[in-house]
């Protein structure tokens, strides 16, 4: 059997009626970029969110880097940011020209770990960039607390959490602002590049929103000089589709995560995910550890099963913040993340026989 890390075509196929659908309105109105169907994506989307003020952009790395220069981080500002995270956290940072200040992550959540922030702030620190990865949101009360204490801009980074919840409030609810992806593997996907940033602070969105229009609020009242970011508007059309099926879809994730735990609870050579009972998990990712894992992905491999590493290399170990000169034990939860971390299949449409033949596959490695 041959089952793939993530099969969008089992997710797409129930609802391909509705997508054909969809092209044939867009290609009708010939309205690509735009057209009502991005003002229509933002108003839902803000509303499920339960906040303000949505803007889609082309990119969920675009929504960030506009989001913390209207935020007023540049030159000379250090911003917080996970050290186990994709790179657009600090390379954002960078072309801002701030300085990305790397925190490990916690050894139970994999998010940032708030009992060392505090460690790393100096006058120069302006905000905190917490990610919600994998399956696990960060522990946002405390680190409000901590941002409000000390004066921080908190931008939450939602790519891999739509719809996650914590102490009853969703992700992105928390922050000044949030930045959401909706690359096409993401929990919910557009069939392109497509991303926002959301906010309660009117001020805020109205700027970032000059910023991706050319520095205007309309097409030519050019207040001063921005750039280009925007959802297509098949993109937003997708997306407003997909909507209604987002909750379903996380369900099914978190369905199969849950029978993974279960299953995999005989192994004392792996380390399954860990959940809050305060948080409601989306299992973007099912990411288990285990010091066997370059040998257990080439076995599943020879058994047709396609596994994924996220991420080989922590961010303070990348080629492009080598010049910080980390070394494994300034971060050895992310190292051991990047060294051991392997995620296996979960996607919505995965058939029971599927995750059974991983399941049986992974016991047997273990002689199981």
């Amino acid at each position: 059997m041959r089952v793939p890390y993530l099969d969008l075509k089992a997710l797409h196929d129930p609802i391909q009626d509705e997508l054909n659908a969809i092209f044939h309105q867009v290609l009708g109105e010939s309205y690509f970029v735009y057209g009502q169907q991005v003002t229509d994506f933002e108003k839902a989307f803000a509303r499920r969110l339960g906040i303000d003020h949505c803007l889609a952009v082309g990119n969920c790395t675009d929504a960030l880097f506009i989001t913390l220069k209207m935020m007023g981080i540049g030159e000379g500002d250090e911003v917080i940011v996970p050290a186990m995270t994709w790179i657009t956290d600090a390379e954002v940072v960078s072309n801002l020209g701030a300085q990305p200040v790397f925190v490990d992550v916690d050894p139970q959540t994999y998010t940032l770990d708030v009992s060392q922030i505090e460690e790393k702030l100096t006058s120069r620190t302006k905000a905190i960039i917490p990610v919600h990865l994998y399956w696990q949101m960060a522990d946002m009360m405390a680190i409000m607390e901590m941002a409000e204490v000390h004066d921080l801009k908190v931008i939450e980074d939602c790519a891999q959490s739509h719809f996650a919840q914590s102490h009853g409030r969703l992700a992105g609810t928390f922050g000044h602002a949030a930045v959401f992806s909706f690359y096409p593997t993401k929990n919910m996907g557009a069939l392109g590049d497509a991303g926002c940033m959301v906010t309660h602070d009117e001020r805020l969105y109205l700027d970032c929103r000059k910023w991706a229009n050319h520095g205007a609020a309309d097409k030519h009242s050019h207040e001063f000089p921005g750039g280009n970011s925007r959802m297509d508007t098949l993109q937003a059309a997708v997306l407003l589709l997909k909507l209604k099926y987002i909750d379903g879809w996380n369900k099914e994730r978190v369905m199969l995560a849950e029978r993974y735990g279960k299953s995999f609870s005989v192994l004392n050579d792996i380390e399954t995910p860990k959940t809050d009972s305060e948080n409601e998990h989306v299992f973007h990712v099912y990411n288990v550890l285990t010091k066997e894992r370059d040998s257990l992905k080439k076995f599943l491999k020879e058994e047709g099963i396609q596994t994924q590493v996220h991420y080989p290399k922590a961010l303070p170990f990348t080629k492009a913040y080598a010049y910080l000169g980390s070394k494994a034990s300034d971060f050895p939860v992310a190292y051991r993340m990047q060294e051991e971390g392997l995620s296996l299949p979960i996607f919505p449409g995965m058939e029971k026989s599927q995750q059974d033949y991983v399941i049986e596959k992974v016991m047997r490695f273990y002689g199981i």
